[in-house]
Order: structure tokens, then sequence, then C-alpha cells
């Protein structure tokens, strides 16, 4: 099966390969069910040059780009003005949810595979073979579908791949077709700006013409999440998705850290190679790492019945974990360039992690800054260097345990 990760950014489109995606998912600005991830137009690169840098990373990975918001009118001109643009993007296939989209990008990009977002809501398996005959190559099924009801449409249309969502954030509303945030934001879930309104902590829930009746809820530290779904973990079920016919194993999260994205790639990436009969070293702790990246209660979503992901999570965010930086390139043995996230203090217990490093602890590492000194604490948005006190290489990420 494929891993296929996500990359709200070309940062994090670097992490994603670098830790093990054979494929990753990206949006272009306007475009995309995740306005306000980074996406590439916001990267201060040009077009041309964002291109060129992901073909010069890009290898034998595969670069999937999600247009995926709901097109009116007026963003079909919009579209039609952007193809060009579009095609010095080494692109493997467009995923899609709107079928006006298939003759343009057909026209322009003939040779492009075209994949269906979740968004469509295909869940069985006659809109999967329709949609196969329209020149479809793979189907991302709605995330309600059941391992069995996967393993039938499988057999239905044999031809055709599916992709399926293997972890990350489920959505309270069928496949994202919520107004909610809409409705107290004046922000739109369905043109890609949602502001989760649903993950929101709330201390009281009263219907506005039921006065006085209030939904039944569990408060914790005064504060419910009632209106939050579980996120999804389906780690320890990857064979029964190979058998029920998936082809791709998607990961959710664009607007997530590249700290997010690294560490769940990682884990799911030793998980598949240990399926395929590969000997994974410390296997159970790249595994239990999904633990330590922000997340909500994890659950198995709709693939084995219903019962457990209707009921919202009764708890909040778990974090053990913050995201401190990363190493950039090496500027000569042992020292490096120092993308820094949140602020380090002189003292602090780093942890580095790395594509085949589960982590190492160190309390021996320098910081430098522009003058050569070491300051007492280094802040974000300033520039350092640093020399770890334990082997590391470019592209590791570093982490401090949450007090």
């Amino acid at each position: 099966m494929e891993l296929l990760s996500p990359a709200g950014s070309i940062e994090k489109l670097k992490y994603a390969w670098l830790y093990g995606a054979d494929a990753a998912y990206i949006g272009l600005q306007g475009f995309s069910l995740r306005a306000k991830a980074d996406n590439f137009a916001n990267e201060p690169l040009s077009a041309e040059e964002e291109a060129a840098y992901i073909k010069s990373i890009k290898g034998d990975k595969k670069l999937y780009c999600a247009l995926n918001i709901y097109f009116h009118n007026k963003d079909i001109n919009r579209l039609e003005r952007n193809l060009d643009a579009f095609a010095a993007y080494p692109f493997d296939a467009f995923i899609i949810s709107d079928i006006g989209l298939v003759p343009l990008l057909r026209r322009k990009f003939p040779g492009t595979e075209l994949h269906l977002s979740t968004q469509a809501n295909a869940t069985n398996g006659e809109a999967v073979k329709m949609y196969g005959d329209m020149g479809f190559s793979r189907v991302v099924l709605g995330r309600e579908v059941s391992l069995a009801e996967i393993e039938a449409i499988k057999k239905a249309a044999p031809h055709i791949e599916i992709e399926a969502f293997v972890h990350g954030a489920m959505c309270l509303a069928y496949s994202g077709r919520c107004f909610l945030s809409a409705w107290m934001t004046g922000r739109s879930g369905n043109d890609g700006t949602c502001a989760h309104s649903c993950r929101w902590d709330y201390r009281v829930l009263e219907e506005e013409k039921r006065p006085g009746e209030y939904y039944p809820v569990i408060e914790n530290e005064g504060f419910t999440s009632i209106l939050s779904s579980k996120d999804i973990c389906m780690i320890d079920y990857l064979k029964e998705m190979g058998d029920a016919g998936v082809d791709s194993l998607k990961i959710e999260g664009r607007m997530k850290s590249i700290y997010y994205t690294a560490v769940v790639t990682r884990a799911y990436r030793k998980a598949l190679d240990r399926l395929a009969g590969k000997d994974i070293p410390d296997y159970q702790g790249y595994r239990d790492e999904l633990e330590k990246v922000s997340h909500r209660e994890f659950s198995t979503g709709f693939y084995f019945g219903r019962e457990e992901i209707e009921k919202s999570t009764e708890i909040s965010y778990q974090r053990q974990y913050i995201f401190m930086g990363s190493l950039g390139k090496e500027l000569s043995p042992g020292r490096f360039e120092l993308d820094i996230k949140n602020k380090i203090r002189r003292g602090d217990e780093l942890e580095f992690i790395g594509p085949d490093e589960l982590y190492l602890s160190d309390r021996d590492w320098k910081i430098l800054d522009g003058c050569g000194e070491e300051p007492e604490e280094a802040d974000h948005g300033k520039k350092y260097e640093i020399i770890p006190g334990v082997p590391a290489a470019e592209g590791y990420i570093i982490r401090k345990k949450k007090e």
C-alpha cells in the first residue's frame, strides 16, 4: 500500500518524503479545502522557483494536487486562468470533487491522473465504477465507509485504486459538509476557511429556542468538547485495510506542523515495512510516538462500526511534547543551521529524532547566535546555529518534553 502524507508547505513536503511517505498531497492557494494551510503560493518563492525546488527533491516520490473546493462559476474562470502555472509543477495526479473540472484538466493535462476527492462522498461500488468510466483512476472514499464496504467496493471495481484515511482528524459533519463554522464565524468549511468551531471548548450547550434545556455533557476542567469528534488511528489495523483492498493510506493534516508530519509518517512507514516482512528494531517505540504528537482521543473511525466514532471525544487535545525546531544544512561536521519554532533555553533537555532514529536525549547541545556567542535563550524568528551533543543530521526534528 502507498503511504500518502500531507504537505501544507514546501518545508512539510520535504519532511513528508524524508520521513517515509511514498507520496504527498498539496493544495494551491485558492483551490484547496485547507485555505489556512501555508499552501504553496504563500511561500517566499515564485511559482517557477517552487516547482524547480520540488522537482529537485522529488526523486521517485509522487505528488498530488488537491483542487477540492466547491467550484462556482467565478472559481472555474479563475482556475482556467491559472492552469498554465500548474504545468510547472511535477504533479502525478489532481484530487478533485467537482466533475466540472474533468474536461478542463483532461485538455490541459491529458497524461495526469485524476483522483476523486473524499468530498465527492463516493461510498458504494456503483459510484466508484461510474467515476472510473469518467476517467478517474483512484477514488478517495467517503470517511463513513466500513472495511466490509471497502472490500465489496473493491470487488465491484477492481481496476480502480482505493484511497482511505488512516490517521488524523475526523469531522463532526458528513465528510466535511458542515455549516457550523459559517454560522458561528462567517468562515465556511466548504470553501476552505473552516474555523473548526466543533473543536472549541464549550461550557454550556443550550439550544436557542429551547431555553433551559441543556444537552447532557461530561465536563473536564470546566469545559466540554461535546461537539468535537475523535481522531482516527488505524496503525494497528493496516493488514485489515490491505485485505479489504485499500491501495493508498492517507494521513490527514496539511494544517499541522512538520513535527506532526514527520512523526506520524515515520510511524506508519515502519508499520508498513514491518507488515512487508522487514525487521524493524524497536517498532513499538515508533508506534508509541503517535501518542507524543498533539492529538485528540484515538478511534478506528467508521471502519469497524459507527458506535465509537459517533460519540464525541470526552477530552481535548493531548500533547506530551513541544516542537522546538529542526536541523537545517550542515555547515561543518556536527554544526547545523537551526530552524527554531519555540524558545530554547540554556539547560533544556532536548530530544532529536530522525527518519530512522527513534530519539536521542541531549543536554550537551550548544546554540550560537549571529556573533558566535552562546545566548541564554534562543527565540523564534532569529538566526542561530546548533551543535548537538548527540549524533544528528540535516532534517532531524528537535522537541522538548512538556512541563
